[in-house]
């Protein structure tokens, strides 16, 4: 679906749920008002709905409220696409008897409904308490109170925590957005920053909610965030759709969570604060072998190496991964970077780097070969000339293994251990060494452990990982 230039924006390809992200003052609430308020005055959609971005009040009956919405429809809307409505959570407790009415009609009105007797108004109530963990609503009278789940005990609505009266305050409007909507016709409910001054625990839980509400009825959302913690948690669901906002920008694609976003949008979710990204960038690289091994730098180092390794795909999909993490540090984070690291054995010439992101080449043929610098051998209690020594028995001893041919082509070559392709024979050479250990988990302590010196010596671990990289990540 698209919305083509509403007060001067367009939103395409609106999936169930679309999440616009990017940086405070970018202009990400101003296109929902607008966009809504067009639609609100034509024929496009059935129904839209605007939810500001600050919800002040607190969880109690107002009969002013009743009185100014009854007496002008409009009211209630102009009021909630201010940025300040000091009333909304009062207005809640009116749409709560709202919902109420709306269930029971269309209970009333479907044969299918009435033989359900596992729908019910209560089974509504019941799905608001999922957003909750310490408290709960009970239905009484109209309206209804708040109560502690652990001693049963009732709670005043200006008691209970702002991020729990906001998710009681947001179920609520969704759930009655939903039975508002028309069959048969688009029905848009905008969002902005529900995320708003909730843990990043009770943000999947949101999301969580809103998928279900998405899928269960006929209604899409746009929202409007700046949490990567709440943008993670649709990560797996294939009705969110992102786009990534750039100041003024008002042409707005939304694009599908493709599986390089899967892989990334977790890590991004560790990350809910700019301060925090800083400190410990993304570092992108070719594999599994290869995020092991900085995992264990990060173990070993005690904190003084700061980054998150995530692993691509391949080589192939490398430059993909690049451009969508600029896409979204760009969007969230100031003077953000991170990084990603290649083998040497795709190129042998440097790269430029594309910011935000550093980009990095191993200064040996590939992460294997770190395997050989001086530093891990010695590690492992040895050097190279013993290895040597050690390699020459293997082939005597050793004439008919299947690695046969490789090691031999090792040899003859002249024993090019930066940059021989050893993949085939790395685990041959640590039995050769006589170490148990897994080869990832000492390239990572080596690297961990190294001193950086101005001028390294060849064959030596910085020799191997090259100056850009370490100038980047380990010197400190």
């Amino acid at each position: 679906m698209n919305l083509i230039d509403k007060n001067g924006y367009s939103l395409r390809n609106l999936n169930k749920i679309n999440v616009l992200l990017g940086k405070n003052g970018c202009g990400k609430s101003t296109a929902l008002k607008k966009v809504q308020q067009a639609l609100e005055s034509g024929d496009e959609v059935g129904k839209s709905k605007y939810i500001t971005p600050e919800r002040g009040g607190a969880l109690k009956y107002d009969p002013n409220i009743e009185q100014n919405t009854s007496s002008s429809p409009r009211w209630l809307s102009n009021q909630l696409r201010k940025n300040q409505f000091t009333q909304f959570k009062q207005q809640t407790v009116l749409q709560f008897r709202k919902l109420e009415l709306l269930s029971l009609r269309e209970i009333e009105q479907n044969s299918d409904l009435r033989n359900d007797h596992t729908y019910t108004f209560q089974s509504i109530v019941n799905a608001i308490n999922t957003l909750l963990d310490n408290i709960e609503i009970r239905r009484e009278g109209s309206d209804f109170n708040i109560y502690n789940r652990a001693d049963n005990t009732g709670i005043e609505p200006d008691a209970i925590s702002s991020g729990e009266s906001e998710l009681i305050a947001l179920g609520i409007e969704c759930l009655v957005f939903a039975k508002e909507s028309l069959d048969g016709e688009e029905n848009i409910l905008f969002l902005d920053e529900p995320d708003a001054h909730l843990h990043p625990d009770l943000q999947v839980r949101l999301a969580i909610f809103l998928r279900n509400v998405v899928e269960e009825n006929n209604f899409r959302v746009v929202m409007a965030t700046h949490s990567t913690s709440f943008l993670a948690a649709f990560g797996d669901y294939s009705g969110v759709s992102i786009n990534f906002m750039s100041p003024k920008q008002t042409d707005i694609n939304f694009q599908v969570v493709s599986d390089t976003y899967k892989r990334i949008l977790p890590i991004f979710g560790a990350h809910p604060l700019s301060n925090l990204f800083n400190e410990s960038p993304i570092l992108l690289v070719e594999g599994e072998d290869d995020e092991r091994i900085w995992q264990q730098v990060i173990r070993s180092s005690q904190g003084s190496i700061k980054i998150y390794p995530c692993a691509v795909d391949s080589i192939d999909v490398l430059n993909q991964y690049e451009l969508q993490v600029a896409g979204i540090i760009n969007s969230i984070y100031d003077s953000a970077i991170a990084y990603s690291l290649r083998d040497r054995d795709d190129g042998d010439k440097d790269i430029n780097d594309t910011p935000p992101v550093t980009r990095m080449r191993l200064s040996c043929r590939a992460a294997e070969n770190l395997l050989l610098s001086d530093e891990s051998l010695a590690r492992l209690g040895t050097d190279w000339g013993t290895l040597n020594l050690k390699i020459g028995v293997w082939l005597e001893t050793n004439v008919h293994h299947s690695h046969h041919p490789v090691m031999s082509e090792f040899r003859e070559g002249g024993f090019d251990r930066k940059m021989f392709n050893i993949k085939k024979i790395r685990n041959d050479l640590m039995g050769i060494i006589e170490s148990s250990k897994p080869w990832e988990v000492v390239v990572g302590q080596t690297i961990a452990t190294t001193k950086y010196v101005d001028e390294p010596k060849p064959n030596s671990i910085q020799d191997y990982l090259g100056s850009k990289l370490v100038c980047a990540i380990l010197k400190h």
